[in-house]
């Protein structure tokens, strides 16, 4: 047995079954080891920001970690916009990154980089194996690093001459001796808050406080003190739709958050960070809490949220008798022109039962959220990093980890020419994936960030730089190209056949709005 197969049977024996794959040269001991050992699931990206971005999307929906397989730095470096994305969503991935033999090195070919340079911010756990002998175990470490509380990305870096000269054998997992719990104390402290002053207490969540039963114990102690429960901006994953607990989140927009914010005289994080602006502009503040608002935490990442919550509705005395209804909505498919009500009542009235939403509509998704509140029971998934070309990365991730469920992918035409190379992949693995791609012509964001920041007026060169235009993209040319069945959409009733024909059909389909 080589190193890279002592590699493959640890990852295979430490619960890691799929792996997202963009390898070369220094890799292939290691993708003969993937062809002999049975057991893993390779999935091919044409792109490594496709890799990267769909190990993401499948720790998220299966809640353990896939491999990733890159060839060197520039193969890394290829993925860490992506892995950003990941590590802001606290999402545990495996990373084996090739590396010239550890003779080569010293020779400084083209393609030698610093690949633990390039790793290390994107990475809680970096190591470069020595030797065959230390693969395995390096792999068992990088699984229990991956496994953690809360997750983390490691990067495994592989010598190519510690692939293929001769291994042990494979080596096993340690245990964790982690116990997921959270504080007592925090719990009587925001208890406390409550029951002194809940109508200026909010509670602001992320994470696992977003799961269903998570949001039920929310929904009960709002319910039962009055206090406010909001999420953040963006989230990794969150149960939605009817019947589960619909809540706002802090807008994007400091202009709106600001006035939204100002009352509160208590804010209590359940994993959830500061509110922040998402950018610095000038006269206007980074943080968004009123002066005088004090900030407690009562869960971090890693906690057990929904404990926590538990025993804060024990404390406050909150039951399932205390939720009060919530007014939703009323869906109808719209009729006529295509803009961003008729647009968002579309996608509200197609997404079908525990459907897997990804949203990276950025601008025209912003009124998304109150009408999805009354879709059928589904997750969302959101860019926690911000670095764009997230979501058709993520839909394919998710769509590999749960096979049984319909994925629903917005984007924007800016952000999803970043990793279009998502749609050979869909098509390749027969994936369930429909993406929505809204074709503005424009880097819609980047023209309100223009004035945001107060840089003027665009002339005709600025304007330039943010426009898709001369020539016009065609989606639905470039999903054919690439196996993937597509059509463009002008008005609404176009939209709602387009939207009822992906729903109902298996494999990927993708939908051009055009508006």
């Amino acid at each position: 047995m080589n190193g890279a197969e002592s590699l493959v049977r640890t990852l295979v024996a430490g619960g890691v079954d799929v792996c997202f794959t963009n390898p070369g040269t220094s890799e292939m001991h290691f993708v003969a080891a993937l062809d002999r050992v049975e057991g893993m699931r390779c999935v091919l990206g044409l792109f490594e920001g496709v890799v990267t971005g769909a190990a993401d999307g499948y720790f998220r929906m299966k809640g353990k970690p896939a491999s990733t397989l890159l060839h060197l730095g520039p193969g890394l470096a290829n993925g860490l916009a992506n892995l950003h994305n990941a590590k802001k969503a606290h999402s545990g991935i495996v990373n084996i990154v090739g590396q010239h033999a550890t003779y080569h090195i010293g020779y400084n070919a083209p393609l030698t980089s610093d690949i633990e340079g390039l790793a290390r911010p994107m990475s809680a756990w970096v190591r470069t194996s020595p030797d065959a002998r230390s693969v395995a175990a390096d792999g068992a470490a990088a699984i229990a690093a991956a496994k953690s509380a809360p997750p983390q990305i490691a990067t495994l870096i592989l010598p190519a001459d510690t692939a293929w000269n001769e291994a042990d054998g494979i080596a096993q997992v340690p245990e964790s001796n982690q116990r997921i719990s959270y504080s007592p104390q925090a719990v009587e402290k925001t208890a406390r808050i409550l029951h002194e002053d809940a109508a200026h207490t909010l509670l602001l969540v992320t994470g696992n406080a977003l799961t269903e039963q998570a949001l039920a114990l929310a929904q009960q102690i709002a319910g039962k003190t009055g206090c406010t429960v909001m999420g953040q901006t963006f989230h990794p994953r969150m149960a939605r739709g009817r019947g589960r607990f619909s809540i706002n989140r802090i807008p994007y927009v400091i202009e709106q958050a600001l006035p939204i914010l100002k009352d509160f005289k208590h804010i209590v994080l359940v994993e959830a960070n500061d509110p922040i602006a998402f950018f610095a502009y000038p006269n206007k503040p980074s943080m968004l809490k009123p002066e005088g608002c004090d900030v407690h935490r009562m869960t971090s990442w890693g906690e057990n949220s929904v404990a926590a919550l538990e025993a804060l509705a024990g404390a406050v005395g909150a039951k399932p008798s205390d939720v009060k209804p919530q007014k939703l909505i009323e869906l109808n498919k719209p009729t006529g022109a295509l803009n961003l009500t008729s647009i968002a009542q579309a996608i509200a009235c197609a997404i079908p039962e525990n459907a897997i939403v990804v949203d990276e509509s950025i601008t025209t998704g912003r009124g998304f959220f109150p009408p999805t509140a009354a879709s059928a029971p589904h997750d969302w998934l959101q860019n926690m990093g911000g670095s764009i070309g997230f979501s058709t990365p993520i839909a394919t991730g998710a769509a590999v980890a749960c096979p049984d469920r319909k994925v629903m992918c917005m984007v924007g035409d800016g952000s999803a020419m970043y990793t279009i190379q998502s749609l050979w992949t869909q098509a390749r693995e027969g994936l369930d994936v429909v993406t929505i791609v809204f074709a503005n012509k424009i880097y819609q964001i980047l023209r309100g960030e223009f004035d945001g920041v107060g840089a003027g007026e665009p002339g005709k060169r600025a304007q330039d730089m943010l426009k898709l235009d001369r020539p016009t993209l065609d989606f639905v040319a470039m999903a054919k190209g690439m196996g993937v069945p597509g059509r463009a959409v002008t008005t609404a009733d176009e939209f709602n056949k387009a939207l009822e024909e992906a729903v109902r059909e298996k494999g990927p389909r993708l939908i051009e709005v055009q508006f």
